[in-house]
């Protein structure tokens, strides 16, 4: 792909400086500008549809901003009873906007949709220094209206700041590439770090492609570029290790249990649940959700098809297959090229990146949900942009021609598909897709653009072919609500995949959460019927078991001394949402109540009032 294998025409390098250099075409800046406020409209328009979307992370995001050690901690109530089963970075964010805004859906999710806005404008940096202001508006756009991506900007789980955080590493990895900057190195390890702070192992997916394009093809000597990835590694380290060193060193008693852990440490939860346990599956802990092998009830049959089946197509694979050409055309036609070479470059970072994920997402056999993919969308656009350009500039042959004429056809072939799975929502839209794209490959392939003013209608054609299925899903997805804890895009509302919502208290129950003056107004098995009564009374509600009522926190003696001290207001009984846990002290702690109080009904919901 580069000049010297194609001989192609050769355009002006691109601007290495962040603005748009004084060779940028006038319709560069606008357009950049036009594409943010695009995303910023797609993302935030009629935000606050989804409610408190997934309401086990909503509770922790209105903990925080409540009590500064449940921020920290990312605890599900302001009591610090138990912590969510993920590290907090993300909730932070959430924490402390509803701190300095008060708490609501708003301001819970504008964060989210802030950092999809982010994540576009450092995406279209990053692929427009080493392959032109064209590629880098077409990977923002895609990524923008991938429907993954429109509905994990517009939700609530941890998925958006990773996102966010992987595509700034990107960008510090190229910035370091250009000029072998161990700054710049340093940087994207703390990104990355901080990304483990977010998700844990799933931000380290990428440092393969990362260390590897370093490795490649820094400007400098074999000796130096192992230094600098050395720093670089130490600068992962210390971003990622500082949190679990003061959470794990931090006395027990007085911070939350670690959900999802055996251990009570950040460590275990690491290496255990959201680790290792995630990838070879087997028994789940605690913090469970394990489906067993295969997991296809969530994530589809483990295999080298699961990105493209039912639960992942729809959310990614738009142009999956035209990366998938365009990466194989990329490293083939640069193989001679020079090391620093950077359209190889881009290929071994970008490409890198989506094969070492997408195998994973794959082949994992632990807790795997669609919603995981959004991690897939900057790689998978950013090589279709890079690839569709290169291949572009050597159209003069006719080698990189069918290549793209592969990826446009594939593309709109795929679309087809993809849109068939919903065949009653607007059939004319998948067959004018396939049409076109049909018509457009076939005039790449013929070498069409040779005709007098044909090039610039062809590529536009095809830009509209590789951006018209994932744009109608995508919208679609953000016009509709999405809840639960498993949410899912498309044009359907996004209801409840995975484990369903609590109910609504009644306005009575929460009028009595309201008037208590205890430090937890009320206590419930897990995080579905206790979410619902914290994030619509206010009042810190114990949770139980954590997620699904399995942690041992609290125990039933730690109980019994909250109730003695008259810390506990009420024990919610059936309805409302609650959900018993596998075992442990969840159910020792719902029979001791039974068995010690009486019961009574607050807006037909069964209460145990266990204050003196």
């Amino acid at each position: 792909m580069s000049t010297s294998t194609l001989s192609a025409p050769a355009p002006a390098a691109p601007s290495t400086s962040d603005g748009d250099g004084p060779a940028a075409p006038r319709w560069v800046r606008p357009a950049f500008w036009g594409l943010l406020l695009g995303t910023a409209g797609l993302y935030l328009w009629n935000l606050g549809a989804s409610g408190w979307g997934n309401s086990f992370y909503a509770e922790a995001a209105q903990a925080g901003s409540l009590d500064w050690k449940a921020w920290f901690f990312g605890s599900l109530d302001p009591g610090n009873t138990i912590t969510v089963d993920k590290p907090p970075a993300s909730l932070w964010l959430m924490g402390l906007s509803g701190r300095v805004f008060g708490f609501s859906s708003w301001s819970m999710l504008v964060p989210q949709a802030l950092l999809g806005v982010g994540s576009v404008a450092l995406l279209y940096a990053a692929v427009r220094r080493w392959s032109g202001p064209g590629a880098g508006l077409f990977a923002g756009a895609a990524l923008a209206l991938t429907p993954v991506a429109a509905l994990m900007f517009r939700f609530n789980n941890p998925d958006a700041l990773l996102t966010f955080l992987l595509v700034l590493g990107a960008y510090c990895v190229v910035r370091a590439v250009e000029k072998a900057s161990p700054k710049w190195l340093v940087l994207a390890g703390v990104a990355i770090g901080f990304g483990f702070l977010t998700k844990m192992l799933q931000a380290f997916l990428v440092l393969p492609a990362f260390g590897l394009v370093y490795l490649i093809a820094a400007p400098t000597g074999l000796g130096k570029r192992l230094l600098h990835l050395l720093g670089a590694l130490v600068a992962v380290v210390v971003s990622a290790g500082w949190y679990i060193a003061v959470a794990d060193l931090w006395p027990a008693a007085s911070r939350p249990y670690i959900g999802g852990s055996t251990d009570n440490t950040v460590l275990d939860l690491a290496l255990g649940y959201n680790g290792l346990g995630r990838i070879f599956g087997g028994g789940g802990n605690g913090g469970g959700g394990n489906m067993g092998g295969g997991n296809v009830g969530f994530g589809g049959q483990t295999g080298i098809g699961r990105m493209f089946g039912d639960s992942f197509g729809t959310e990614v694979s738009w142009l999956l297959p035209a990366a998938v050409l365009g990466l194989l055309a990329g490293l083939w036609f640069t193989r001679w090229s020079p090391r620093t070479d950077r359209t190889r470059a881009s290929m071994v970072l970008w490409g890198g990146w989506l094969v070492v994920t997408a195998l994973v997402f794959s082949f994992m056999e632990g807790t795997v949900h669609p919603y995981y993919a959004v991690a897939l969308a900057p790689a998978i656009t950013a090589v279709v942009a890079i690839a569709g350009r290169e291949l572009w500039r050597g159209r003069a042959h006719v080698a990189p021609r069918l290549f793209l004429a592969g990826m446009v056809a594939v593309t709109a072939v795929w679309d087809y598909i993809l849109l068939d799975r919903s065949s009653d929502w607007h059939p004319v839209i998948r067959w004018a897709i396939l049409v076109l794209g049909i018509l457009v490959a076939s005039a790449i392939a013929v070498g069409a653009h040779e005709f007098r003013r044909a090039g610039r209608a062809i590529a536009v054609a095809a830009v509209a072919v590789g951006l018209a299925g994932t744009l109608v899903f995508g919208v679609a997805t953000a016009a509709v609500p999405h809840s639960g804890s498993i949410p899912i895009s498309g044009p359907a509302t996004g209801g409840v995949f995975g484990m369903p919502e609590g109910e609504t208290p009644s306005a009575e129950l929460v009028a009595a959460l309201r008037a208590s003056t205890e430090d937890w107004a009320a206590a419930s098995s897990g995080t579905r019927g206790a979410a619902s009564l914290q994030l619509t009374s206010g009042k810190s509600v114990m949770p139980i078991g954590g997620f699904n009522g399995g942690d041992p926190a609290p125990t039933l003696a730690q109980f019994q001394q909250y109730v003695a001290e008259g810390r506990i207001g009420y024990y919610i009984g059936e309805g409302a949402g609650r959900m018993g846990g596998p075992g442990g002290g969840s159910n020792e702690i719902a029979e001791w109540v039974q068995a010690n109080f009486p019961a009574t009904t607050i807006g037909g919901q069964t209460v145990y009032d266990l204050t003196p």
